[in-house]
């Protein structure tokens, strides 16, 4: 269990959070759920067949099949209610002109697709020429295009198959259709100076997400039109619902505040559902009027994304795994214990829901950004056990991936606020591969699997750290 200091018992602890989690109910949040990326994704369905069917019988019922599938189909969209909406339901032949339907699927998020018969190759090959994700559902007997699937995803070709006959194995895709319908619409502000603002290209083209480059000029007016006294009331909120707070001063509490406000209106105003700044550059130079650390925090809670250091890399990271697993990310600086086997995760920004954004907020201290005892962060108190996924991008198609177990949180004087201690497989073997940066971003939960669907479906390769 985290010590404070000596001074915190399970008793207090438990009050002290009752009281936090009954104080944060009363603080305003933005909302993750009034933008582009919200909304089911568009899933374009078709069904192929060959000229002259043989396999699995000469006298395949198109019709038919085509209404038994269809029928699953219905049933998977009331399990899923407002999370995805078919488009298309076209029966496609072998050997026929499709172009205008390949125009038309470029406009789906996702393309699923069912084969009727065997004698499919070169119709394959134009379904999956659209570039959209593309996942084939392939019933037993019913051919033997799922090899074609098969060798689309080793060639890094946005494909994945199921070979199954229950439709069920559908519904682990429905969370990662709506992950590629919020990648493809999310747009992310990068604020840093100009000589390092235009990035992003890459990202755009393997996932569609868009960028925005404002300026701390723009920032610091957005700032400056914030309801002082409304930052004043949820200011003091802010401070009930901690533990307690230790360096910051009421006015830099409400300059966070102020901040945050005037962040979550911008962001608004752009239509943007992530923000990067690079605030440590920013405040040093006195281009930023707070550090953000408690503003990302109160993002990262509701659903939308503050990511500091303007890690574009994390960023991204953030929005894939949290679209569709609703655990917030936590960026973190890692620190290596081999004797131990042993990485503990540091950090200044951390959410408050860590296990989840539906659920309930973990305690917090009020604290001042460690590195120069400047400002308001947050030391979060995180859950203490628990399977946690680290990932990142190396790069737009290069996605690292590890997983540890939560052996606590640490404290003391020395590292970022937030310390979330975690045991692995090999600590050593980790250290020695280490690439890509610092920062990678933990996240509550084991999301191995779904994020090895997203690399075959989105077409990204995943390198296990450990």
């Amino acid at each position: 269990m985290t010590t404070m200091d000596g001074c915190m018992t399970r008793r207090s602890f438990g009050m002290a959070s009752l009281a936090s989690l009954l104080a944060l109910k009363h603080l305003a949040s933005a909302s993750s759920d009034d933008g582009p990326w919200s909304g089911p994704a568009l899933v374009r369905t078709a069904f192929l067949i060959s000229q002259k069917p043989s396999w699995p019988r000469p006298d395949v019922d198109a019709g038919q099949e085509m209404s038994e599938i269809r029928a699953q189909l219905d049933e998977l969209a009331r399990r899923h209610p407002g999370k995805i909406r078919y488009i298309g339901g076209d029966l496609l032949r072998e050997g026929t002109d499709i172009s205008a339907w390949i125009e038309g699927a470029k406009d789906a998020d996702v393309v699923l697709v069912f084969n009727l018969s065997s004698g499919l190759g070169a119709i394959l090959q134009k379904v999956v020429s659209t570039g959209r994700p593309t996942l084939l559902f392939s019933r037993p007997y019913a051919g033997h295009s799922w090899t074609t699937f098969s060798d689309f995803a080793r060639q890094g070709v946005k494909a994945d198959v199921i070979a199954s006959s229950d439709f069920g194995e559908l519904d682990a895709y429905v969370p990662l259709f709506r992950t590629i319908h919020y990648m493809r619409n999310s747009r992310v502000m990068l604020v840093s100076p100009p000589t390092k603002a235009r990035r992003g290209e890459d990202y755009t083209a393997q996932f569609g997400t868009s960028f925005a480059y404002p300026s701390y000029t723009e920032l610091k007016a957005a700032f400056d039109a914030a309801d002082i006294a409304k930052a004043r009331k949820e200011a003091a909120a802010f401070t009930k619902a901690a533990l307690r707070v230790v360096e910051p001063s009421d006015n830099e509490i409400v300059d966070s505040m102020r901040l945050y406000h005037g962040m979550s209106e911008f962001m608004r105003k752009e239509k943007a559902n992530a923000i990067a700044i690079d605030c440590l550059g920013g405040f040093a130079r006195g281009e930023l009027p707070a550090y953000p650390c408690v503003a990302f925090s109160k993002l990262n809670d509701a659903g939308l994304y503050g990511v500091c250091e303007c890690d574009l890399a994390s960023t991204m990271t953030q929005l894939l795994v949290t679209s569709f697993s609703n655990m917030p990310g936590f960026v973190t600086d890692p620190v290596f214990d081999t004797s131990r086997n042993e990485v503990i995760h540091a950090h200044c920004v951390a959410a408050t829901k860590m296990a989840g954004i539906d659920g309930p907020a973990s305690p917090y201290v009020v604290r001042s950004h460690l590195e120069d005892n400047k400002g308001v962060s947050m030391q979060v108190l995180a859950p203490e056990s628990g399977t946690v996924t680290v990932a990142r991008f190396a790069k737009a198609d290069k996605f690292l991936i590890s997983t540890a177990e939560v052996i606590g949180n640490a404290d003391g004087p020395r590292g970022c606020r937030t310390k979330i201690r975690t045991r692995v497989s090999d600590a050593r073997k980790f250290l020695r591969a280490y690439s890509a940066g610092l920062h990678r971003v933990l996240f509550y939960g084991d999301h191995t699997e779904n994020i090895d669907r997203l690399s075959r479906l989105a077409g990204f390769q995943i390198v296990r750290e450990i």
